[in-house]
């Protein structure tokens, strides 16, 4: 009985903390979206980083609302469906954090290339 009760809360505080880590995906991805809008009416030579680092952000944020839903899994099919979205995910994030990586690095070399007016 008492075990019952426990797995229940159990189920149910990590789907309130499921929906919480989606929503802050959501959020941070859409503020990074917003943002890369507004550098990119400015001209902001930063926009992809920017850009991609928000992106990032909100991945990782999915990535463990979908880790916490592993808790939960009851059925073979469930954790086949969400390993897949975890590789998929991960590697987004990886491919984005290579693109931040190529990119600050190209901006270091255009700072370092510029000429300085003395």
């Amino acid at each position: 009985m008492i075990m019952e009760v426990l797995h229940s809360f159990q189920g149910q505080f990590v789907n309130i903390l499921i929906l919480l880590f989606e929503f802050m995906g959501i959020i941070v991805i859409g503020i990074a979206g917003c943002r890369g809008i507004i550098d990119y009416v400015q001209k902001s030579p930063k926009i992809r980083l920017n850009l991609a680092k928000g992106m990032a952000l909100g991945l990782e944020f999915k990535l463990g609302s979908e880790i916490l839903r592993t808790v939960i899994i009851r059925e073979m099919s469930e954790i086949l469906l969400v390993g897949a979205i975890i590789v998929l995910r991960a590697a987004l994030t990886f491919l984005i954090h290579w693109e931040i990586k190529v990119e600050e690095e190209a901006t270091i070399k255009e700072t370092a290339q510029a000429p300085n007016p003395q």
